[in-house]
């Protein structure tokens, strides 16, 4: 179970890494704030995910729940922030 539990945090975090990679270099072609706010919020659950290979693989007997809970919320206020916003 433990082999299981590395490849799919791993796996999560180096997709949220590269989705946020993807939006940052869109933002930096287009200039389209909508895109900022969504590449910071990948930033966030990036951190989320890299958090859930330290809980689950590195430290299991440490519960990093809240940190995780803190990190996804983040990402999600930015994201809500810039759908508001940005709406115009």
């Amino acid at each position: 179970m433990g082999a299981v539990n590395f490849v799919l945090t791993l796996l999560a975090a180096l997709t949220s890494f590269a989705c946020m990679a993807l939006l940052f270099r869109a933002y930096a072609a287009n200039g389209v704030r909508l895109l900022l706010w969504s590449a910071l919020c990948f930033v966030c659950l990036t951190a989320n995910n890299v958090l859930l290979f330290v809980d689950l693989v590195v430290f299991p007997d440490i519960d990093l729940r809240v940190l995780r809970l803190v990190a996804a919320f983040s990402g999600i206020l930015f994201l809500l922030y810039g759908l508001i916003w940005e709406a115009e």
